[in-house]
């Protein structure tokens, strides 16, 4: 296969980026996408040339580290499957593919296809967790969870926290990501006695981050490598309600907040 690249270069988050082109040659069908991207920053580096930088490291579809924009899609053609794991069988020969970083306020580009994605973790650290010492727990198989329960947490479970949700909201939201960390701890036992508290807390945070508002448009759900629910934002928004009457009742009874 012989493909032409058109590539997004940008030194740095203080400069401004611009499409060059670039010739893939010989690439086998068999190829994952970033397995050409190496061979062809193998030639740019034989060439003297800067190779592309992109974010890596599992190659597995498991870090979320990989994604990118290809043809206007986030991580490419193929539903349900992150970069790494998308082959270039998937296109034509011949073919030209535009390969832009993740497009997003919350998401600065560092350089070509790398964006710091440090909002998400934040958002995480504001109450994406459960709060158990070790030993002071009862053991979790000792719980009983209700099947529906339990298949929902480990569906929201799923997100591998790439982006893409917020890279193909025409509002760039990070609602999808937010309520599916928020979804796979609240439906189960062990979520509760925080779950008011996390909701409030990490959907302020988001909210700071310069993450746009959620209009439902559903575009997140298409583009989501692990194919999660929007059902999941409903949840996530009824917490969030619920959390802030509660905090308004406790307010108006004197309480601490």
């Amino acid at each position: 296969m012989n493909l032409t690249l058109h590539v997004w270069r940008q030194t740095g988050p203080d400069t401004n980026g611009t499409m060059e082109r670039y010739e893939a040659r010989d690439v086998s069908p068999d190829m994952s996408f970033l397995e050409m991207l190496d061979v062809v920053n193998e030639g740019l580096v034989e060439a003297g040339q800067m190779p592309i930088a992109f974010d890596h490291d599992c190659r597995e579809g498991i870090c979320g580290s990989c994604g990118m924009m290809i043809n206007g899609v986030a991580h490419g053609p193929s539903k349900g499957t992150a970069t790494c794991q998308l082959h270039m069988r998937t296109f034509e020969d011949g073919a030209s593919v535009y390969i832009e970083p993740w497009r997003s306020r919350a998401f600065p580009v560092i350089k070509d296809l790398v964006v710091n994605r440090g909002a998400l973790d934040r958002i995480i650290a504001a109450g994406g967790f459960i709060s158990a010492q070790t030993g002071g727990a009862q053991d979790a198989n000792n719980i009983p969870v209700a099947k529906q329960d339990s298949d929902d947490a480990m569906d929201a479970a799923a997100c591998i926290g790439c982006g893409a949700c917020v890279a193909a909201c025409p509002n760039g939201s990070a609602s999808l990501f937010t309520a599916a960390k928020i979804s796979h701890l609240g439906a189960l036992p062990q979520g509760q006695p925080e779950r008011n508290r996390r909701a409030q807390r990490m959907v302020l945070q988001m909210d700071s981050e310069g993450f746009g508002h959620c209009t439902l448009y559903g575009e997140c759900q298409e583009a989501c490598p692990k194919e999660i629910s929007i059902d999941t934002i409903a949840r996530m928004n009824r917490d969030f309600v619920g959390s802030t009457v509660a905090a308004r009742e406790e307010k108006a009874l004197g309480g601490t907040g």
